[in-house]
């Protein structure tokens, strides 16, 4: 990978999305090119280590078949591998809206446009965890 097929340079056709999961944010730049993932700076197969979480991020653009015509940057931080892989998904997805306005009933229909707003519950005073009480001592 040469670093000037997929610099991370602001272009001026560049079009921007922000995606969030669990506590991870990627910030996403899609620009018109050859295919190419890149997640902080390395290629996604190396980022994404298992293939369910490679097919997450690249679920929006197979659902709009712009897979090969896009490359796509991204800066993720927060979390876990399944809260990056699902924040870069969805921030993908928003970025795919901006450059092609026709595929946003598609990424809809398929619920990528929709933030999963599931977050780790607190934990409250007097018990173990979020839920979880004492255990109870007779004695």
């Amino acid at each position: 990978m040469s670093d000037a097929a997929v610099s991370p340079s602001k272009g001026t056709n560049d079009f921007l999305g922000t995606g969030r999961r669990k506590t991870s944010v990627a910030r996403v730049r899609l620009r018109p090119g050859q295919g190419q993932i890149v997640v902080n700076q390395r290629p996604f197969d190396q980022f994404f280590l298992t293939d369910q979480l490679r097919k997450s991020v690249e679920a929006p653009l197979v659902a709009t078949g712009k897979r090969t015509e896009v490359d796509v940057i991204v800066r993720v931080q927060g979390g876990g591998p399944t809260g990056q892989a699902d924040a870069c998904k969805l921030g993908i997805a928003r970025a795919l809206k901006q450059y092609a306005p026709e595929c946003e009933t598609a990424l809809r229909d398929a619920g990528m446009l929709t933030r999963d707003g599931r977050m780790k519950e607190r934990k409250k005073y007097g018990l173990r965890g979020a839920r979880r009480g004492t255990q109870f001592s007779k004695r």
